[in-house]
Parts: structure tokens; C-alpha cells; sequence
């Protein structure tokens, strides 16, 4: 239950990070998107207002016949309207000369018309101010006010038809480019939930993988570490009954017949020599080729004889050879722990400063003499 718990929330972070992050992303790369996609627009449409009036200026200079030109240019430009950009003419009072929709020709351009860009100043149209325009319906860079807020057309630029007192304008559709900049706002949108949910799917996907091997491995280690903990419980339970035993044993005083008859070992404190109980004798030990004895109380005293000497007079159901360092009694030992790899250590009271450690190779013998 609680790995579930995890991966629940592990999948809703995931969820969370990757949408607020490519939220913030998706807008940068809309704006940025259709800051580049107008500012296409606005050069199309300076280029083509600028070809239109260098056009008409020559057929100016080669025809005498304005109306003629003119009915050229409207048909040129009839039903253009729909399109994202697209171009008008009027005169230098304002009139409307030529347009797509040819209701409009006729019509006055008065001073409440907006534009963006005049033919009395060299400023330049700004894709930014234009897409704050599209956006807010906000005045910016050269763009004025105007009664219409719903105005289906803005002029972009204003290019004069020399030799002529007419005025070719470029119109951005700005209902067709809001449709077109909302559509791509809307693909990005769909690009980023479907990508989103792939990256979080596969994300949690890959944390399920990697956590699931994991997890298998964890409880592969719990159930060897489980199997060596009853290993050592078991190993402990033994010692304790093999005390037990011994006790039940020297209470008794009916000792194996193997079992050596010897009762003392002589050891040597400082200049005097001590008569020592077999039975308070702690553990033995070398050090630096001598031999030490120290018994329950602690008290210290050495031997001229070697360990293997020493053990073989011993009785072995009491004693054990641990290494080629110690020999233990089995009064002594108060834990037996795991020990790097399959090695055991010893711990006895009393506590002994160097650890006391029966290799993989003995550790077999070690359990079968506390099965005894």
C-alpha cells in the first residue's frame, strides 16, 4: 500500500513539474511564434504595398488615362479582402479610390481611422506592439485610437504613388490573423498535453522499471539478511544451551571420559607464579609471541607454554580454538555476530580489545562444536 502511495505521488509530481514548466514554455514559444509570424506579415505587406505603388506610379508615367489605372488596380485587388493581408488606395483627401470590397470605394479615411504607420513619418511597424494590439486591443508604438474596436482591418503601412496625389495602404486582416495566431496557439496546446503526457507517462514508466528491479533486489538482500538473523539467533540459542549443558555437567561432575582430568594451569604475574582454575579462565591469547591469560575477573597473567600447547590440555567441549590468536571459553562468549563475508565475531566478557574472528573456514566447526 505504501508503494503505492509512492508512485501515486511520484506520478502527480511528475504531472505538476512537467505542466507548470511547459506551460510557461508553451506561452514563451506562442508569443515568440507569433511575433516571428507577423513580422512576416508586416514586411509581405510593406514589400507588396511598395511594388503596388511603384507599379502604378509607372503605368502613371506611360498613361494619361487615371480612370483606366485605376479600374486596373481594382481588379487587380477585388475580393483580396479574406486574405491575411491585403491592399487599398485612396487619395490625398482621405477618399477611398480603389478597395477589395468595392462598397467601400468612395469612403472617406477620416482622421478616426487607425493606423499604425503614416506616410508623414518614417516609423516603422513593430511586431511587438502589433501582437500587444492583437492581444489587448492596447495602444502602442504608433498605433492611435480609433472608434471601431471590432475593425476587421488595420493599416500596417502607407507607401505614396509618385507622380500621383494618390496613397497605397497595406491592411492587416486582423480577423484572419487572430484566427491564424489562435490556431497555432491551439496546435502548440495540443502538441504540449500530448507530449506532456508522454514525458509523464514514460517518466513514471521508467520510475516503476528502475523502483520495481530495485525493490526486487531490496527484498532479495531482506531475505538473505532474515536468513542470516536466524542463522545467528540459532547460533546464540546453541551457546546458550551448550552452557547450559556444561554447567548442568560440573553441577553433575560427570564429564566425558575424553575430557582431560587436569583442574589448573600455572601462569606467571609479574615474579609470582599463580595456580589457575580451569574454570575461570576467560580466554587465552598470543601478542607479540607471548601468551596471556585472562580470566572472569579480568585479572591478566601469562603463560610460558604455546596456545596449541595450552589447548590440547584443555577440555575441548569447554574451549575453543577461534583463530590462531584466541582460545575462548564457552562461559565467556556473550554474542555471536555476522562478521563480513560469511565470518563470525565473538564478543566475551570480559571484553577483550582486540576482535576475536572465527573465518568462513572455521565458522563450520565453530557450529558444531556449540551443536555438541
Amino acid at each position: 500500500m505504501k508503494k503505492d502511495k509512492l508512485y501515486l505521488f511520484t506520478f502527480l509530481s511528475l504531472l505538476v513539474v512537467v505542466y507548470i514548466c511547459g506551460y510557461f514554455s508553451m506561452n514563451y514559444l506562442v508569443d515568440l511564434s507569433t511575433k516571428q509570424f507577423l513580422k512576416i506579415q508586416i514586411e509581405s505587406s510593406k514589400r507588396e504595398a511598395k511594388e503596388m505603388a511603384n507599379l502604378i506610379s509607372f503605368q502613371a508615367q506611360q498613361h494619361n488615362d487615371k480612370q483606366l489605372i485605376v479600374n486596373n488596380v481594382q481588379k487587380s485587388i477585388e475580393k483580396t479582402d479574406t486574405q491575411t493581408g491585403f491592399i487599398c488606395m485612396f487619395d490625398h483627401t482621405g477618399k477611398e479610390i480603389c478597395h477589395p470590397n468595392p462598397e467601400k470605394i468612395g469612403r472617406m479615411t477620416g482622421p478616426d481611422e487607425s493606423f499604425i504607420s503614416n506616410i508623414h513619418n518614417n516609423s516603422e511597424v513593430d511586431p511587438e506592439d502589433f501582437y500587444s494590439y492583437l492581444k489587448n486591443r492596447t495602444e502602442g508604438g504608433g498605433l492611435r485610437n480609433f472608434n471601431d474596436p471590432k475593425r476587421n482591418s488595420e493599416i500596417i503601412y502607407l507607401y505614396p504613388v509618385k507622380n500621383t496625389d494618390w496613397i497605397v495602404a497595406s491592411h492587416a486582416n486582423l480577423k484572419n490573423i487572430n484566427k491564424q495566431a489562435t490556431d497555432l496557439k491551439f496546435y502548440f496546446i495540443l502538441v504540449y498535453l500530448l507530449t506532456g503526457t508522454l514525458i509523464v507517462m514514460l517518466s513514471f514508466f521508467m520510475v516503476r522499471l528502475f523502483g520495481s528491479r530495485y525493490e526486487r533486489k531490496l527484498e532479495q538482500k531482506n531475505e538473505t539478511l532474515f536468513n542470516e538473523v536466524l542463522n545467528l539467533s540459532k547460533l546464540n540459542s546453541d551457546l546458550t544451551n551448550y552452557k547450559t549443558k556444561i554447567n548442568v555437567s560440573e553441577n553433575r561432575d560427570t564429564l566425558d571420559v575424553s575430557v582431560s582430568n587436569k583442574k589448573r594451569i600455572l601462569t606467571y604475574l609479574k615474579n609470582e607464579i599463580v595456580s589457575l582454575e580451569i574454570e575461570n579462565i576467560a580466554y587465552i591469547y598470543m601478542e607479540n609471541t607471548i601468551t596471556y591469560v585472562k580470566d572472569i575477573n579480568s585479572k591478566v597473567s601469562t603463560s610460558n607454554s604455546s596456545l596449541e600447547e595450552i589447548y590440547n590440555e584443555l577440555d575441548s567441549t569447554a574451549f575453543f580454538r577461534a583463530n590462531r590468536q584466541f582460545i575462548v571459553s564457552i562461559k565467556s562468549i556473550d554474542k555471536i555476530l555476522k562478521y563480513g563475508n560469511n565470518q563470525l565475531k565473538i564478543e566475551v566478557i570480559p571484553k577483550s580489545e582486540v576482535d576475536i574472528i572465527i573465518s568462513k573456514n572455521k565458522a563450520a566447526e565453530f557450529k558444531t562444536w556449540l551443536n555438541r
